[in-house]
């Protein structure tokens, strides 16, 4: 085609060469189309890169095209011409100029579709210039587009990424000032709605040549005709929105919202109207909605009219209407400090009523945010504000300054006030410990927005009371910001806020769920802790008390403290409480936590329960709490120490009547409440004293004069425990040693001291009845002490040591007798000197050497002294 054509050309210019005498300015325009037609047809033949092969051929034909169509008007031609036969062959010059120019386009869409962008750049260089001969521009386009059209036939798959941007064009030229432009325009945008459709059809392979010819020559109902097109913007909203895909009409959208700003007052208005109807009806399926609120948003700032500035914010509350979440997300995205354009586009965003519940769920989910925090999805960045700091909540606080005050938005409000007043409340922490400006009002966002929600809720007597208490102020300080929660929940329960069902299921929900970040969970527990002390009496419903159990077990140490508080008023009722066992369970399960403040409330809570718990209960649960004090005998805190001494004799007390049952667990405590009596804390002391004192009936012994101060001697104690042991505890001698020899191993010296004083009587006392195991057991532990860094340790370990041995050489039966004559035979004691002479903690400590001690054994085997103490036999 385009050999023939260039032929034709030349054939043409041999035979009007005789015009270049008669108008020398048509000849020129038809000889430099040849030329540039030339170039066009030579690069589209070449394997030139494909978009450089574009811009080239544009470039070429926008000269061809301001040559062409600014040549006068072929009836002002030929007025020119007198004679007949230069008129007749200026006219087919004429005429053959357009044809040449038309004849390239079809050329160039005939080898690819995606150039029907040059028509689209062909209306744009049209309405830049009146001059141009506007008709016959939209003739050629027309006719290309049917052209184009035929051309599809036989595709199975059309893609031409330009119909969007064209269709815009066209559908504007649609409603022009000319008629003969209208009609041209319409035809042309009926062909192009038969591609876009045709665009959409998925045509299977084996589909009939028939089918197929009848999805290309009917693709629309009869009625609808070119005419239908003209002047009728809803047909045309009607056709595009139906069938433009989602990408398209993005950019059909696009186009004419950028016509809004610069073209003249009939095209601006004609594009609105046909923009508010696309936008009306097709709203939902535009996608790139952040391109159009920031070029709005570029057109605010910039020196525009009034009405077209309300335009363009009519436009953001028709996408508001349609796309809510893809407008606030985007009007969130702006950086602080917002400029007033974004403050208008709010205001638009207000304007729509219907969707004000979508606008206040996608404002919280930003709210739901900590200023300043980044999560690691965000480093693909599909926003670019989310760079060094997210400031997007404190955005969303600023927007609902705007949109709460609303009437229209009274109903959504009324649904979403629990998730506001919680979500903001934590953005006044978040607040706290942002480092903002000392005059940067950007931190009064939120503390505005929520008395804004107070007040729009009816709860105007509730700010007041606020206002008075002071309770702003309180958020200005990491410090006082839980006091400033309490204020908040306290003021509102006691104004009885008709919104406190809601208030707790949704407090209730944020919990089990569990909170987004540690913090968070603090003001969730004060909060719902102050509501349900003021509308319910002790115990909870289950509901809540489940909520207790899980929190006394929080990672963050301040909620497991404030449920364990809340927990310990509710002993009056504690009785009331179903599966009250599961909840002390609970908190003996907290004992073991690495925060020492938690341990001491959770062992506070669990003595201030257990001291009014029934027995039947108590029974149930009192073996596992025995085990619980046992671990912690042994803490680091002495104060913690102390207290599971004394709370593990309490519960002896409490359950003085199921002595065989806590038999066990006072034998396996009763080494470190020996050992610990050495402690350098008095407090621990004096715990272990008193603990001794009530575990006396179960060792039948008077034990009360013996740790009094005034009498005071370890060692007497020691002997006395030995004494009982091995009178009434024989079965439990092997781990009684085993316990003792783990305290040998301790980092706190009065604790190994203790351990080799209370292992050398159980040697000396026990030497006939100790199998030959236990004994060696305890020498390979003694050894390792031997060279203690504290010389009184290492002299009583060497005192010990030799002890050990010569009850080894004394050994006279084997183990299994050994181990009958432990349980079943009558035991005969020496009188035992002191091995030490260890008074006990504070006290002079004298010792003997190896020598010393073997003659003492012999020589004093009966003298009597006070530091003699005669051991009874057992009957």
């Amino acid at each position: 085609m385009d050999n023939i054509s260039h032929l034709q050309s030349l054939q043409a210019s041999v035979k009007w060469r005789h015009l270049e005498n008669v108008n020398a300015d048509l000849w020129d325009t038809f000889c430099k189309l040849l030329s540039n037609q030339a170039i066009i047809m030579a690069i589209n033949s070449s394997y030139m890169d494909p978009l450089e092969q574009f811009e080239i051929q544009l470039q070429t034909i926008e000269e061809c095209f301001r040559n062409v169509f600014s040549m006068p008007n072929l009836s002002k031609l030929l007025e020119r011409q007198k004679n007949s036969d230069d008129q007749e062959d200026i006219e087919h010059l004429y005429k053959s100029i357009l044809c040449i120019f038309e004849d390239t386009l079809r050329i160039l869409v005939a080898k690819d579709l995606y150039k029907l962008q040059i028509l689209r750049e062909m209306i744009i260089w049209m309405n830049a210039n009146n001059r141009y001969l506007q008709e016959r521009v939209m003739t050629i386009i027309s006719k290309v587009i049917k052209f184009s059209r035929r051309k599809i036939q036989g595709y199975k798959t059309v893609d031409i990424p330009c119909m969007g941007h064209l269709a815009a064009e066209l559908a504007v030229l649609c409603s022009h000032k000319n008629l003969q432009i209208v009609i041209q325009a319409s035809i042309a945008m009926y062909h192009l709605l038969c591609i876009i459709k045709f665009q959409n059809v998925d045509v299977p392979s084996d589909t009939s040549a028939e089918v197929e010819n009848c999805l290309y020559f009917v693709p629309f109902d009869k009625e609808f005709t070119p005419k239908l097109l003209q002047k009728n913007n809803e047909a045309i909203a009607k056709y595009v929105g139906d069938y433009l895909k989602s990408s398209l009409l993005d950019d059909f959208v696009f186009s004419l919202l950028k016509k809004l700003p610069k073209y003249p007052s009939h095209t601006s208005t004609e594009a609105s109207a046909l923009l508010k109807l696309i936008l009306e009806m097709k709203g939902d399926q535009v996608i790139r909605v952040a391109r159009i609120v920031d070029f709005i948003h570029t057109q605010l700032n910039a020196n525009l009219p009034i009405d077209l500035k309300q335009t363009l914010l009519q436009i953001i509350a028709l996408l508001t209407r349609s796309v809510p979440q893809k407008v606030v997300f985007q009007l969130l995205d702006y950086m602080l400090p917002v400029d007033r354009s974004v403050l208008k586009m709010w205001k638009a965003v207000s304007t729509e009523s219907k969707s004000s519940c979508l606008v206040l769920k996608t404002i919280l989910i930003v709210l739901k945010g900590k200023p300043g925090e980044v999560e690691e999805s965000s480093k693909i960045r599909k926003r670019f504000s989310l760079d060094t700091a997210n400031m997007m909540p404190v955005v969303a606080a600023q927007a609902l300054c705007i949109l709460l005050p609303v009437p229209e938005y009274k109903k959504a409000i009324a649904q979403f006030f629990p998730q506001l007043l919680i979500d903001l409340i934590l953005q006044l922490h978040y607040n706290c410990e942002q480092n903002y400006k000392k005059n940067d009002n950007t931190q009064r966002f939120p503390q505005n927005a929520l008395r804004i929600l107070l007040r729009s809720s009816g709860l105007e007597n509730v700010d007041s009371a606020l206002n008075k208490r002071d309770c702003w102020n309180q958020f200005s300080s990491l410090t006082f910001h839980h006091y400033g929660v309490y204020l908040i929940a306290r003021t509102l329960s006691e104004f009885n806020f008709p919104q406190l069902p809601e208030t707790l299921h949704y407090l209730y929900k944020l919990s089990v769920e569990g909170p987004r970040r540690k913090e968070d969970s603090v003001t969730t527990v004060i909060f719902l802790i102050e509501l349900l002390n003021n509308f319910f009496k002790d115990p909870f419903p289950e509901e809540f008390l489940a909520l207790f159990k899980i929190w006394v077990n929080d990672p963050n140490s301040t909620v497991s403290k404030l449920s364990l508080q809340k927990i310990s008023t509710m002993a009056p009722v504690i009785n009331q409480i179903k599966n009250i066992k599961e909840l002390l369970l609970c908190i003996v399960d907290a004992l073991p936590s690495k925060d020492k403040t938690v341990i001491i409330q959770a062992m506070t809570t669990l003595r201030k329960l257990l001291s009014v718990l029934d027995k039947v209960t108590y029974s149930i649960i009192c073996m596992r709490i025995a085990s619980s004090y046992y671990s912690l005998m042994d803490h680091e805190t002495a104060s913690i120490r102390a207290m599971a001494f004394r709370h593990f004799g309490d519960l002896l007390k409490d359950m003085k009547q199921y002595t065989w049952m806590l038999k066990p667990a006072v034998i396996k405590c009763l080494v470190p409440l020996l050992l610990f009596l050495e402690d350098s804390e008095l407090r621990v002391v004096k715990a272990c004293k008193y603990t001794l004192n009530i575990c006396a009936p179960y060792f039948k012994w008077k034990v009360i004069p013996l740790l009094q101060d005034n009498l005071y001697n370890y060692e007497i104690v020691v002997l006395n425990i030995c004494n009982c042991l091995y009178n009434n505890f024989g079965s439990f001698i092997s781990d009684i040693i085993f316990t003792t020899l783990g305290f040998l191993k301790s980092d706190r010296g009065f604790l190994r001291k203790a351990a080799i004083i209370f292992l050398g009587y159980m040697a000396k006392m026990g030497s006939n009845v100790l199998v030959k195991n236990e004994i060696w057991n305890m020498i390979d532990a003694i050894e390792k002490v031997l060279h203690d860094e504290e010389p009184s340790i290492k002299q009583m370990a060497d005192v010990t040591y030799m002890l050990f041995m010569e009850v080894l050489n004394e050994l006279k039966y084997s183990g299994l007798k050994q181990k009958i004559q432990r349980l079943c035979s009558p035991f005969q004691f020496k009188n035992i000197l002191l091995l030490y002479n260890y008074k006990g903690r504070g006290a002079s400590i004298s010792f003997f050497s190896i020598e010393e001690y073997a003659i003492n054994t012999i020589e004093k085997d009966e003298e009597e002294n006070l530091s003699t103490l005669t051991i009874p036999s057992k009957n």
